[in-house]
């Protein structure tokens, strides 16, 4: 089976080293930047696709925009994996690949679900971070 590693904004922002969100998660399951690096080095070696949400993308940008300090560095680095998903450069997997979920069947749908996610206190981002996720799962993909 192959595997899909999306990034959410979190983990995005870890691996860019974005000033004020260098870690995430929590106790055991608490990141940094190097331990992402490594976590995606190996999954890299082991031939999963990297895919990288419009939510994640917009967010973490965002969160780069408010940095208190090196805000062009990080955003060049964020525009070069933005460059490389939108070219599907190995290891991300090709943008284009999550359009059906941003057509209008896919927003309506967004917008139907959306509510009751929003009561459990999950954000429009992550219930369409989680919309990929799920996405790639219908497709057989092992999705972590």
């Amino acid at each position: 089976m192959n595997k899909v590693i999306v990034l959410d904004t979190s983990v995005l922002c870890c691996l860019l080293s974005v000033p004020g969100k260098e870690t995430c998660g929590s106790g055991e399951e608490r990141l940094d930047h190097l331990t992402v690096k490594a976590k995606l080095k190996k999954a890299e070696g082991e031939d999963a696709i990297f895919v990288l949400p419009l939510a994640s993308i917009i967010e973490t940008g965002n969160h780069i925009a408010q940095a208190r300090e090196r805000r062009y560095e990080t955003a060049k680095a964020l525009a070069k994996i933005i460059t490389d998903a939108a070219d599907a450069t190995t290891p991300w997997a090709a943008f284009t690949h999550q359009l059906p979920l941003w057509d209008a069947q896919g927003l309506v749908s967004l917008s139907k679900s959306w509510p009751d996610l929003a009561t459990r206190q999950l954000s429009l981002g992550d219930a369409t971070i989680k919309n990929v996720a799920e996405y790639y799962a219908q497709m057989d993909y092992e999705v972590e």
